[in-house]
């Protein structure tokens, strides 16, 4: 669900993602899509360390509920806005809803983990996504 917001002079656009354990992975993932089309939200089973990759096995099915794929059960909404780092996000889902999760960017016809790259806004990752798939 996107939300704007119109400080003046100019507006915002805001990312609300319901988290509770009924979801699906796919339904979050395709959520997230629709504001960052050249990124992909990956959900693993254990979460990994700040700037660290996560072992492709342990990729979760999105076909699975969050219920079964996270440590701390807390119903909320997940607020994505695109200047956030792509770590604090990573960082969110972990601290408050207990949920491993890696940012993955476009690159021609492949996806690359952002792990060099945690430090930019998703915004800019975004862009850059866009620009490598244009260009492959």
């Amino acid at each position: 669900m996107y939300q704007l917001v119109e400080p003046r002079p100019f507006t915002i656009l805001i990312m609300q993602i319901t988290i509770n354990d009924s979801r699906k992975i796919f339904a979050i993932q395709e959520e997230f899509n629709t504001m960052f089309p050249y990124l992909k939200l990956e959900f693993f089973s254990k979460p990994h360390k700040p700037g660290g990759a996560s072992p492709k096995k342990q990729i979760l099915s999105n076909s699975r509920t969050l219920g079964e794929c996270r440590t701390i059960h807390n119903d909320g909404q997940m607020t994505i806005i695109p200047k956030m780092t792509v770590a604090s996000l990573e960082q969110n889902f972990a601290d408050v809803y207990g949920l491993g999760v890696q940012i993955f960017r476009k690159s021609g016809k492949a996806w690359l983990e952002t792990t060099v790259t945690d430090g930019w806004s998703l915004d800019e990752q975004n862009r850059q996504g866009e620009d490598l798939s244009k260009s492959a």
